[in-house]
Order: C-alpha cells, then structure tokens, then sequence
C-alpha cells in the first residue's frame, strides 16, 4: 500500500524528486517514502507530464535534485531523449533509471550506452521489497553527490565574509570544500556579513572567517586557515609527551603530499605498524581533489568525487593512527647519511624521519599570458574550483586543456555555465583524454572543443571579462565574452624543495630505480623500483619520473613503496 506523503507547507523549499511511471507509480513512490520528510516528491505518468512538472517546479523556484524515470513510458519510445529533454530544463539534477525485476535484464543492454555517455547516471533494479539497502545506497550517493556540488549547504561548517570577487575568499572556500566542510561566503553589506560584523574590530579587515568550534580570524592565505583551523596544537602537544616517553622524536615515514600516493603510503604504512607523518600545504587531495567525479576508479560504479576519495582515505589513515600536517609545507629536506634520520624543515617546524616518501605531485604549468595571470582569482583559476562553478551560472566558460581533469571540470560546469569551450593545442582530445569522458563531451550540448587553439590574452575590469584565441592553423584571431577561465595545463614537478642528491629528470621529476644514472648506483645494484638516489628516500605518484599520471596508478604505487619502506628500516629482515 502506498505511504502518505509527509505534509506539505512547513518547509516549502524543499528539493524535489521527481518520479514518472505509468505502470509502477505505487511501487516506485512506496520505495521513495522514506525520503519524503526532506524532499518534495512530484510525480508523473508520462514524459510530457514530466516535463510540465518539472516546468512547474523551477518556475515555483525550487530546486530539482533527483529525475527517477521508469525504463519505459508511454508517449517515448527512447527514454534518454526524454532525459536530454529534461536536461535543458534542470542541468543539475541527477538522473536515475529504475526497470521493474522482470525487465532489468531486457531493458539494460539498450540504455547502458547511454549511461557510458553521462545521458543518466545510474540504472537500478525497482525494490521488490521493504528495506533494499542497496537500492537506498545508491540513491543517497546520487542526492549526496548533488548535494555537495550543485546546491549552496543547508547546514555549513565555516562562513567568509569578504568583499566580491576577493581571490583570498575564494581560495578559502574552496579549501574549505576539498576538506570536506561546507561553507558559504557573504560580502560585508549583507544581513549575514552585518550579523557577524561584530564579532571582530570594525578594521580587521577581510577576509574574515568564522568557523565551528574555532575563534573567528582575519586570513590573509590559504594556509593561514589551514594552520588554524586544521592543525590540532593540542593534538601535536599530546604526541609530543608520547614521544619524550617513548624515548624517541623521529618518525618512521614522513610522507610529503596528500594526493592519491601519499594517502595509500599513509594507509598502508600505518596499518602495519610503521608511525606516519602526512605533510601537506594544502587541502588534502592533491590535483585528484579537485576533480568532480571521477567515473573509471575501481570498485565506484557510479563514480566518486575526489574530494570523498580523498576524505575516505585521510579518515582511513587516521584510524590506522596516521597523523596529518595540513598548512604544513616543506621547504627543504636534509637527507641523513650514515643512518641518520632525514630532517624536514618548514617556516615553523622540522620534523626528522627514518625515511621520506615524497608524493608532493605535479602542480598546473602557469599559460605564461600577461592579462591572464593579473586576473588569477578573480575569474582565472588555476585547477578546477568547484566550489566557483556554481558562480558560474548562466555565463560563458572556457577551460584550456586536454586531459582528464580538463575533461571531468568542464562536464560540471555545465551543469551551471551557459556554455563551455574545452581549448586544447592538439588536433583532437583522444591523444589525451579517456574515451568516455570523449563521449560525454560530445553529448552534451552545452560543452563544444576548440582544437589546436590556445588563449593569448585577457582582460576585463577588475575581473575576467573576455579572452582571445588564436588558431594555431589558420592563425585567426577571436575574442569572446567569458566570465570563467579554468586552466588545467599539463603539469611541472612540485620537488624544489629536494636536495640535489635526489637524481630528477631534465623536466625536473624524480628519477627512480634503474632510471636513476648508473654512477648513483651502489656498486652495481640500482636502486629499488620505487627507490631515489638518495638513500632512504622515495619517490611515488605524478611527481616520480615515468609515473602513469592517473589517480589508480598513484594509488598503486603509495602501497607498494611500503615494502621497499620496511626493507629499510629493517635491512636484516628483507
């Protein structure tokens, strides 16, 4: 028997779901009931009825989060179309296709192509029971995923008070979301930015920060946040008292980097018993963090977002008993000789290290344009930026470059940009990019490629107003109207803190095993897969000379450096 509805008008912004059936509307929204108390559900018994609710609904001014779409309807034949359809009408919305048990197998071998080209995001079987946990599962990933990316947080862990366009805030905030806290920005002439305006001196400046559990600060960095507000003073102090009780300061394993690499060296580290250190200057994550799903890593069918990746890891590292430095960034490493511990030194701190896995990645090649790098933070972004993207509504965006990344930053933006232009010097993207992010790109209406063009300049009052390309064939020059210039170029090694004892390349990554010249060896033995010039020292993830620069792969290679780790520490037993 189908569930009332929970009662409507108390809370009239609820986000809707919306669900279209013929044949199942009882079952389908029994096995919606549950979520009734927090969203809106609407139904329909028809495409064209889908499409008027849905009308209604943004013209109410409510938020769509969720489109569940029978596998068939009556006045459609092919129900991607109706979702294409829908698209245009809420961009954000997730989509999901449910088949009743007894077509799921029949229905699945049409519409799976169309999930592999990003149409829909999901196709599951209707329960045909009471609590299908794993139906419910993926459900809640899809409305969290929308949740965190397409929607301001009901509830948020820091708020920013800056004026408009403030590059500082805006690094801030994204910070703030890669570390997985929600937060919201207000400029100091709003009713927020006045409610809390008194909680600081009338010239302390901006931006000024306000978070849970913490005093309210003026930042004038990132990593300014980052130390405050991440960096457990109490916690440091208590391990230190563990460590002058156990007779000993210097860590096992310093990791430097908390991208993929470094979190697997972390995880796995810890978890057999050796005592880790995670150093990072920013938010965890590395480039992967800022990726807005990430659809070809194993065993996340669905995908998952980079930031959730990064965050599960972090949280599985600590339970291992794993340490994290965040704001910390390391400017010099003194490799120990003889047996003596690596010394890892910073602004503030120095922290010594049986041996050091060095995971710090690659960071964006800077365009090297004149107009371009006046605007950085103030339209121009270096790396993807989700937290811009919902600035980015309704505008017109470019995003230079070629790979995944590039790929995966410009299908969110258009969730919310008017339209996006992917820029890339080569003749087409399947030199460099995976094939199905290819083929949602060629889906989506909103995304188009400019192929062997490049930016050669910008401009705009105060903030990013246009760009110019230039066609590297034909020469011919065009400016457009764009609010948004993402740039995700290729990628330079972050080493420049290394001695110059740790053999890199001519581009300057880290050279590793037998790639590390033959006059480094010891005697004739190279050093290990994973090992660097430098005894002790190793080398993992994008930043390692010859790397696979893809998320498993870094992955892949923080667990295994863990065994080279041991057979260091512990030469006898190797």
């Amino acid at each position: 028997m189908t569930q009332p509805a929970a009662p409507r008008g108390a809370r009239p912004t609820l986000p809707v779901v919306v669900l279209v059936s013929a044949e199942h509307a009882e079952p389908m929204t029994d096995a919606f009931w549950r979520y009734s108390r927090e969203y809106d559900l609407r139904t329909a018994g028809s495409a064209r009825e889908a499409t008027e609710t849905i009308g209604r609904v943004v013209g109410e001014g409510l938020r769509v989060a969720l489109l569940v779409c029978d596998s068939r309807l009556p006045d459609q034949d092919n129900v991607l179309a109706a979702f294409g359809e829908w698209r245009h009408l809420v961009p954000t919305a997730r989509r999901l296709i449910l088949a009743p048990y007894d077509r799921f197998l029949v229905d699945g071998p049409r519409l799976r192509a169309g999930m592999a080209k990003g149409k829909y995001d999901a196709y599951l079987m209707l329960p045909r029971g009471d609590r299908d946990e794993e139906f419910h599962h993926a459900v809640t990933e899809l409305l969290s995923d929308w949740a965190s990316t397409s929607t301001d947080p009901d509830v948020v862990s820091a708020k920013i008070i800056a004026p408009e366009g403030d590059p500082v805030a805006a690094g801030i905030r994204d910070f703030f979301d890669r570390m997985g806290l929600p937060a919201r920005s207000a400029t100091p002439d709003s009713e927020r930015g006045r409610h809390l305006a008194d909680r600081l001196p009338p010239d302390a400046g901006y931006p000024r920060v306000f978070a849970v559990n913490r005093e309210p600060m003026v930042a004038a960095s990132v990593r300014d946040i980052a130390r405050r507000y991440f960096d457990w003073r109490e916690e440091r102090e208590l391990e230190a008292q563990a460590d002058a009780r156990s007779g000993t300061d210097v860590v096992d394993v310093a990791v430097v980097g908390g991208g993929p690499a470094g979190l697997a060296t972390a995880v796995y580290a810890a978890s057999e018993g050796l005592s880790a250190v995670v150093l990072d200057a920013s938010a965890i994550g590395g480039q992967a963090g800022t990726s807005s799903m990430i659809r070809n890593y194993l065993g996340f069918p669905r995908g998952i977002s980079g930031m959730r990746l990064a965050q599960r890891a972090r949280t599985q590292a600590l339970r291992f008993g794993a340490r994290f430095r965040t704001g910390w960034e390391v400017e010099t490493l003194e490799a120990g000789v003889d047996g003596a511990p690596h010394v890892l030194r910073g602004e503030d701190f120095e922290l010594r290290a049986r041996s050091v896995v060095v995971a710090s990645g690659v960071r964006y090649r800077s365009l090297g344009v004149p107009g371009v790098e006046e605007l950085v933070g103030r339209g121009v972004n270096y790396g993807a930026a989700m937290s811009l993207s919902r600035e980015m509504d309704d505008q017109d965006v470019v995003v230079v470059g070629g790979g995944n990344s590039a790929g995966q930053a410009a299908m969110h933006l258009a969730r919310f940009a008017r339209s996006v232009t992917i820029v890339v010097r080569r003749p087409s993207l399947s030199e460099t990019m995976s094939a199905y992010l290819i083929g949602e790109i060629e889906f989506n209406p909103r995304i188009s490629v400019e192929t062997c063009s490049r930016v050669v300049d910008a401009g705009g009052e105060g903030r990013l107003e246009w760009v110019t390309l230039e066609n590297d064939a034909t020469g011919e020059h065009r400016t457009a109207a764009v609010a948004g210039l993402f740039l995700l170029l290729g990628a330079e090694p972050h080493c420049h803190w290394l001695p110059e004892a740790v053999a890199r390349d001519e581009r300057g990554f880290v050279l590793t095993g037998r790639d590390v010249p033959r006059e480094l060896w010891r005697g004739d033995v190279p050093p290990a897969n994973l090992a660097t010039s430098a005894p002790g020292v190793f080398a993992v993830g994008d930043v390692r000379a010859g790397s696979m620069k893809r998320v498993a792969a870094a992955t892949g290679e923080g667990a295994s450096v863990v065994p080279l780790v041991h057979a260091w520490l512990a030469p006898g037993d190797a």
